[in-house]
């Protein structure tokens, strides 16, 4: 099988890191050589952070390159925008519809570009968009963000649910399955 590539981008404390180190257990289990990156960017809360999750048969580098990310899982719309060029002509995207305002515009120095996903599309780019905030609530937890966007990306792979919800109650703390299940679930079958 030749090398996925998925690309989790987002803002500092939005859990970024949870769901590349589910993903990247899942597809270990499922028996693909998989290679996850550590956080770059400012992993402080608010700042712009992206993780990579690459797998397959053999992969020799963590690091995703301009123009091969078949996924990116944005946690914000601008940062969907901001890592367009990584991805595929056919990759995917796969986006919470939250707007989170970067520094420049909470100082007032930039106006939040409220049409950022219309631009993504108009380049012919295809977009999951789905409101994984409002769903993350229904679920009990606002910060179960990430796995309602695990479970989104989910209908794009070829791998069991069960397995899925399997990783989760391996890598959530136990207190939180029940939650993060749930988010996915929501996530899942929007």
């Amino acid at each position: 099988m030749e090398t996925k590539n998925v690309m989790i981008v987002g803002v500092g404390g939005q859990g970024s890191l949870l769901a590349s180190k589910l993903l990247g257990k899942l597809l270990t289990e499922e028996g693909f050589d998989v290679k996850v990156s550590e956080v770059h960017g400012m992993s402080q809360r608010g700042g712009s952070v992206v993780t990579y999750v690459r797998f397959g048969d053999k992969v020799y580098s963590p690091v995703i390159a301009d123009g091969e990310a078949d996924f990116i899982v944005s946690f914000e719309k601008l940062e969907a925008a901001r890592y367009l060029k990584c991805l595929k002509k056919d990759g995917k995207i796969v986006v919470n519809a939250q707007s989170i305002d970067p520094m420049p515009v909470i100082t007032g120095a930039a106006a939040y570009p409220e049409a950022v996903l219309d631009d993504v599309r108009a380049k012919g780019v295809f977009v999951d968009e789905i409101d994984a905030l409002s769903l993350a609530k229904t679920a009990g937890n606002a910060k179960s963000v990430n796995i309602v966007l695990m479970g989104r990306l989910a209908k794009y792979f070829d791998i069991p649910y069960e397995n899925w919800i399997e990783a989760i109650k391996n890598t959530v703390k136990p207190q939180f399955v029940d939650v993060n299940v749930k988010a996915f679930d929501l996530g899942y079958n929007y």
